[in-house]
């Protein structure tokens, strides 16, 4: 009996060794990222993407990726999907933010950040989700118009805008926040206090915090 192919496409990480030690270190991993670019252009309504750190209108002021991927765990990606085809019904599709992050990124952030954002960011000593490619940055969008749903604040406002449970601004942003947070957590993800576009997947601590780049990535084989 054949086993059952894939669904969707993705990248198969065999026997990369990483150039740098992360707090989860393994010289040789296997992890099966899905590309969410290619993904996207399967589904009937696709994802949209608007991935800063491959640009300059970041906190961080300066383009941190060499290119707008966005890569994930396949686990992960495949409750996303699902978490954007049940939006779909309700006349909306995810915007995606951010993926997977490589460590060297993460240490990058937290020693060069104001203090203040020290908050808002994951430690390096500890490495975060996004590093085991089980996190990702998300928002929602208008199927008819395409454009974002405003939300009470932007991506990566960092301010008391950006938590979970903040009770200030327009009631229909908060509606719109909320209606994220219970789709998510409906389809195995969790959020955290200070970031509402935040979540983590289930899996999380099956994975290893990983500083592969995306050149890395890229070239991987593609699994059949």
């Amino acid at each position: 009996m054949k086993p059952a192919q894939h669904p969707y496409p993705c990248y198969l990480l065999k026997g990369f060794e990483q150039k740098v030690a992360t707090p989860a270190y393994k010289s040789h991993v296997t992890v099966p990222f899905i590309d969410l670019e290619e993904v996207s252009k399967l589904l009937p309504q696709p994802f949209l993407f608007d991935v800063r750190y491959a640009r300059t209108d970041n906190f961080f002021k300066r383009q941190v990726y060499p290119t707008p991927n966005v890569f994930l765990q396949e686990d992960t990606a495949i409750d996303l999907i699902r978490a954007h085809r049940f939006l779909n019904k309700l006349g909306y599709g995810i915007v995606i933010f951010d993926g997977y992050r490589p460590w060297s990124v993460t240490k990058h952030f937290y020693d060069e950040c104001q203090p203040f954002e020290k908050n808002f960011l994951a430690d390096p000593v500890k490495g975060s989700t996004h590093n085991r490619g089980c996190a990702v940055d998300i928002g929602m969008y208008n199927l008819k118009t395409g454009k974002a749903v405003e939300m009470p604040s932007d991506f990566d406002e960092m301010n008391e805008r950006a938590y979970t449970e903040y009770l200030g601004g327009l009631p229909e942003p908060r509606l719109k926040r909320d209606l994220l947070q219970t789709t998510m957590k409906e389809h195995h993800f969790t959020s955290i206090k200070v970031e509402w576009w935040h979540f983590n997947h289930r899996d999380q601590l099956q994975w290893p915090v990983l500083d592969l780049p995306f050149t890395e990535i890229l070239r991987a084989p593609r699994s059949s």
